[in-house]
C-alpha cells in the first residue's frame, strides 16, 4: 500500500507545554528522471562531487525529513528548551498535492496551536546567507487539443485551404500573451505588487545582480561573441527580474501531442494538435477563478470554427507570507549572522507549494518560515539536480536555533 504522509510528532521539552508547537513541512516524492544529465551522472545514482550530492530528488525535497529530525536531535542534545514538533512530509506535492486536503483536514486537530510553520521546500538567492521566502506563485493549467480534421491529409493538397491545426494553436496562444514580450495579456492573471515586496526585490537584486538571470544553462550561440554569445533573458535588470518570477504571470508549453517524431514526419496535414500549458499566476490570484478565466478564453470563438477543447488540469492558489513578527525577524537575522555572518535575505519564488496556502487558511495566526536549499544551478526538476552539502548544514543549524527563539521555548 502507498502511503501519502508521514507524520511525526516529538513532545516539547523542559516542562514546556505542549499545546503550541511548531509544524515542519516537506515532500518525498520525486519529479521524473529527465534527460540531458552529465555522462558520470544519473537521475538514481548518488554522486559526491565538489560538495555537492547529485541524483533526482535530494534537494527537492529528500533532504526536508532529515533536517527536521536532525534540528529535533540537534537542540535535545543540547539540552536546548524547544517546543513541540510536529511534521507532515507528503509524497504527492509533485503531483499538485491532491491528497493534502483531506489529511490536512483530518490531522490539523492533532497539530496543536501552532506558531510556526517551517517549509523546507524552498530556494535560496545564494549559498552565503539564510534565505525566507515571502510569497509563491499559484498555478493553472491543462491540455489544449484543436482539431480540424479526421485524419491526416497530403499538405500539397489540403494547405491552403485546410488551416493548421499548430497555426490555430498559435493564434489561441496569443489569446494568453504577447509573444514578443511573454507578458500574460489577461487582467484576470495579474495583481498590484505589495510595496513591502518591491522594497525585498530591491535588496535581493542589490545582493544577486547577473545571478539572477547568469545561473540557468543558456545556449551559447555560435555566431556570437562577448556578452551576447548565448541566448538572452527577457530582462538583464535583476530587479524586475526577481519580480517577474515572483509576482507577475508567465506562459508556458511544458509538452506537445499529435507531432510525429523528424524521422517519421512527412508532408501530411496533421488531424489536431495537442499541447500542455502552464500558466504560473501571482501569489494574490485565485487559481479556481484563473482557471475559468483560462478555459474560456482559449476555448471561446475557436478560428475557423475548429474544435477546440481544454481539459483543465490542477488550479493552485498561491501564498504571501503574513506580516513577519519582531520575534521572528530578529531570529532569522540573528541565525543568520551566526551561521553565515551576514544578515538574512527574503526573496519570493516563482513555483507553487500548494500546502503553503492551505496552512495560512487553516492557521491564520502561525507565523512562517520558508527556506530550502534550491539555490544557484541546483536545477530541480531538470537534469544535474543536487544537494549542495555545506549548505544545508548550515540552513539546518540556522533553523534549529529559530525554533529556539519561538516564544516560550
Amino acid at each position: 500500500m502507498d502511503v501519502a504522509l508521514h507524520l511525526f510528532d516529538v513532545p516539547a521539552t523542559n516542562g514546556l507545554g505542549n499545546e503550541r508547537s511548531v509544524l515542519f513541512y516537506g515532500h518525498l516524492d520525486k519529479q521524473p528522471e529527465m534527460t540531458g544529465w552529465r555522462p558520470n551522472l544519473g537521475p538514481w545514482q548518488p554522486v559526491l562531487e565538489d560538495g555537492k550530492l547529485y541524483g533526482r530528488g535530494a534537494a527537492d525535497d529528500g533532504y526536508a525529513i532529515y533536517a527536521a529530525l536532525t534540528i529535533v536531535a540537534a537542540l535535545d542534545a543540547q539540552g536546548a528548551a524547544r517546543p513541540r514538533c510536529v511534521g507532515i512530509i507528503e509524497t504527492c506535492e509533485e503531483s499538485g498535492s491532491p491528497d493534502l486536503p483531506a489529511y490536512l483536514e483530518h490531522l490539523a486537530p492533532r497539530l496543536g496551536d501552532v506558531q510556526l510553520v517551517a517549509g523546507l521546500d524552498s530556494g535560496c538567492g545564494n549559498y552565503d546567507q539564510l534565505w525566507v521566502t515571502t510569497s509563491l506563485r499559484g498555478l493553472v493549467g491543462g491540455t489544449l487539443t484543436v482539431e480540424v480534421l479526421g485524419e491526416g491529409v497530403h499538405s500539397g493538397r489540403a494547405s491552403g485551404i485546410v488551416p493548421s491545426s499548430f497555426r490555430i494553436a498559435r493564434q489561441l496562444l496569443n489569446r494568453l500573451d504577447d509573444p514578443d514580450t511573454g507578458q500574460v495579456r489577461d487582467a484576470s492573471f495579474s495583481t498590484p505588487i505589495p510595496a513591502e515586496r518591491v522594497a525585498q526585490a530591491r535588496v535581493a537584486g542589490a545582493i544577486l545582480g547577473e545571478l539572477v538571470w547568469r545561473e540557468f544553462p543558456w545556449i551559447g550561440c555560435s555566431h556570437g561573441e562577448g556578452a551576447h554569445a548565448h541566448a538572452q533573458p527577457t530582462t538583464r535588470d535583476p530587479i524586475e527580474g526577481i519580480l517577474n518570477r515572483t509576482w507577475r504571470a508567465a506562459l508556458s508549453v511544458t509538452g506537445a501531442g499529435g507531432l510525429p517524431s523528424i524521422d517519421a514526419a512527412g508532408n501530411v496535414l496533421r488531424p489536431k494538435t495537442v499541447l500542455q500549458l502552464s500558466l504560473r499566476i501571482p501569489p494574490n490570484v485565485d487559481g479556481g477563478h484563473a482557471m475559468q478565466v483560462l478555459k474560456k478564453l482559449l476555448e471561446s470563438d475557436p478560428p475557423y470554427n475548429a474544435n477546440v477543447t481544454f481539459a483543465a488540469g490542477a488550479a493552485a492558489t498561491g501564498w504571501n507570507a503574513p506580516a513577519t513578527t519582531s520575534w521572528l525577524q530578529n531570529a532569522v537575522d540573528a541565525a543568520s549572522r551566526a551561521v553565515w555572518n551576514r544578515p538574512a535575505a527574503c526573496l519570493g519564488e516563482g513555483g507553487t507549494i500548494p500546502f503553503m496556502n492551505m496552512l495560512g487558511v487553516k492557521f491564520p495566526r502561525a507565523q512562517f518560515l520558508i527556506t530550502g536549499v534550491l539555490g544557484p544551478h541546483s536545477n530541480a526538476h531538470g537534469p544535474n539536480e543536487f544537494l549542495h552539502i555545506g549548505y544545508v548544514k548550515q540552513l539546518t543549524a540556522a533553523v534549529a536555533s529559530i525554533v529556539a527563539a519561538v516564544p516560550g521555548a
